[in-house]
């Protein structure tokens, strides 16, 4: 039975029937048996086994996300110390959003959200069916995508032919063509690390953005020891790196499939599939929209940085705020609080996705494992956010500032203005990640309107506000604006999960436990906070950088470590659940959240 707005009610242990889709409990090959229905666990220990399922995932997915945001924040420094904040530096980063739009709604958002239940229940039913869906899904998503390419194309070289041009717009249209191709290929990747998602690879899936890392280190590496700096043709180098890193995603993870899948390559075998795949192209849009907020606020964010180079300086007949300098700087700030958002806040959601689409069915349980998923967004988030804003002024210096007769980096007016973007974008970190957990929560359920009607109002608003904004904040407007929307929409969809998912207190997502576990959070942040700002009245700022260096780190472990010493403390329970390894019964993530009284 189908439903947007109740659990559609099964006994729980018809559920725990089905196979499991982590760990070593992922589909067998042909020939091998998996759980029987005389083996069914009861509740609880469906409940037990989601947590460890998340808790495993998690660890999974953090581990590998982090060498790779690792990765990608020293090719975000390469880049910034190549092209500084300079047009050059802005019309890349243009280039690289317009795929890097598909890449997160596809990857982290729209498409998969849809694909992962329908791939999942298909293969729950029938394994051959579970292979016709895939094979379809990445059969359309191709055609769709480099079709739509190609159009693209096509339109910028007409402009590029036909209208007047200034050399700062050549540049940028050109760059775009040279990058449009990534977004097919990044497309279909995504896809297939979300079925190897489903098969319980969740380590193996989230090394795509190792490939694309190390490409387009590659070619900054080079760029940096000849000395090519703020090179066009260095950007075009980048550009065909990036498209490279696409090819070499999609046949990593079609290998690492091979165990798990065999492809139907006929379009005559896919009839069984058809009503599958339109259900779920059905939910695509809705859920694109519901999911990509903050990745379509932040490709608005471009839109608007970008147009002193596309446009000119001059708005009906006024002196546009931004420069064409802004979208560089914007682009170069924006990553610092997204490698934590990417780290934590989006692995929770990737690990628990697949968790609360299994468990469905079993309300106590998807609850328990929804309420955990909560917890550990804002146990990362809350200290993300305000460590990201009490150290953001040393962080983009040391990144990116020019110092002495350094001819790499950022201008000290880039810094401090990439610093007030950083302040801005960082004190929303903790409503991005929860925005995740709280929109796959509702997909799970079958709920896709819900959160793309939250999201059009939303998005609105966010238009607003950054063209309110940005006449007195510049760009840093674009990056408050996003920040007060996502918590705007944080809120709406936290009431909406809350009066949904639970009809008693005991069984309420924001209940008792939740409350208290983010009251003890929130005091664990505060010390840190003071700790920290302490230690900044202590010790000025220095003047050079290995100064503002050690001042940063010393920050950076004191406010760590200060967090961590106070979890342990205040006995919060969260940082267990990341570190624990599964198997073990001291309470950790492998009991039941009912059973843990003590820990809440």
């Amino acid at each position: 039975m189908a439903t947007n707005h109740r659990f559609a009610l099964r006994p729980a242990n018809q559920a725990a029937n089905l196979p499991s889709m982590t760990g070593t409990d992922a589909p067998q090959p042909e020939g091998r048996t998996g759980p029987t229905a005389a083996a069914a666990p009861s509740a609880p220990a469906s409940d037990a086994h989601g947590h460890r399922s998340l808790a495993s995932a998690l660890r999974a997915v953090v581990g590998v996300t982090l060498l790779s945001r690792i990765g990608g924040m020293v090719r975000d420094v390469m880049v910034g110390r190549i092209f500084g904040d300079t047009v050059t530096n802005s019309a890349l980063a243009a280039a690289f959003t317009i795929p890097n739009l598909f890449r997160r709604l596809f990857g982290e958002g729209a498409l998969s959200a849809a694909f992962i239940p329908a791939y999942t229940k298909a293969l729950k039913e029938n394994r051959d069916d579970g292979a016709k869906l895939a094979s379809l899904t990445v059969a359309a998503l191709g055609l769709i995508t480099g079709a739509l390419t190609i159009v693209i194309e096509l339109v910028l070289l007409a402009i590029l032919l036909l209208a007047p041009m200034n050399p700062e717009r050549i540049l940028s249209l050109k760059l775009i063509m040279v990058m449009l191709p990534f977004m097919p290929l990044i497309c279909i990747a995504a896809i297939l690390a979300g079925m190897l998602q489903c098969h319980g690879r969740f380590g193996p899936a989230s090394t795509g953005p190792l490939l694309l890392n190390g490409c387009i280190v590659a070619v900054a590496a080079y760029s940096l020891i000849t000395g090519t700096l703020a090179n066009e043709n260095t950007a075009y180098l980048i550009g065909a790196a990036t498209v490279l890193s696409g090819i070499t995603q999609c046949v990593w993870f079609a290998r690492l499939l091979r165990p798990h899948i065999r492809w139907v390559p006929r379009r005559s075998q896919w009839a069984s599939v058809h009503g599958r795949a339109r259900e779920m192209l059905g939910k695509f849009i809705p859920v694109a929209i519901g999911l990509g907020t903050l990745q379509l606020n932040t490709f608005l964010d471009m839109l608007i940085a970008m147009y002193p180079v596309w446009f000119g300086p001059m708005l009906l007949g006024y002196i546009y705020p931004l420069d064409d300098r802004s979208n560089g700087i914007l682009a170069q700030a924006s990553r610092l609080y997204q490698f934590p958002l990417g780290v934590f806040g989006i692995a929770v959601a990737t690990a628990i996705f697949p968790l609360l689409s299994r468990q469905a069915t079993e309300p106590k349980v998807f609850i328990s494992t929804l309420r955990r998923g909560i917890r550990l967004s804002l146990f990362i988030g809350l200290p993300a956010a305000v460590g990201l804003v009490l150290v953001r002024h040393d962080l983009v210096s040391v990144l990116f500032e020019s110092f002495g007769t350094s001819q790499t980096g950022f201008s000290a007016d880039g810094t401090a203005r990439a610093a007030a973007v950083v302040l801005g974008f960082g004190t929303g970190v903790w409503a991005y990640s929860l925005n995740h957990v709280l929109t796959r929560a509702l997909y799970a359920q079958g709920d896709t309107v819900t959160p793309m009607r939250v999201s059009i109002s939303v998005m609105a608003f966010n238009v607003l506000a950054n063209f309110g904004l940005i006449w007195y904040l510049k760009e840093a407007g674009l990056a408050f604006a996003t920040s007060i929307s996502a918590t705007v929409q944080c809120i709406i969809l936290a009431v909406i999960v809350h009066k949904r998912m639970g009809a008693t207190a005991a069984e309420a997502v924001f209940g008792s436990e939740v409350t208290r576990a983010v009251a003890r959070v929130l005091l664990a942040v505060a010390i840190m906070a003071a700790a920290v700002l302490a230690m900044y009245w202590l010790w000025p700022r220095p003047a050079t950088w290995s100064g503002r260096a050690m001042r940063l780190a010393a920050a950076s472990m004191l406010g760590g470590g200060s967090f961590v010493a106070l979890s342990l403390i205040l006995r919060l329970p969260e940082l267990r659940w990341m570190v624990q390894r599964p198997g073990k019964k001291d309470g950790g993530p492998i009991e039941a959240a009912g059973a843990v009284g003590d820990e809440l």
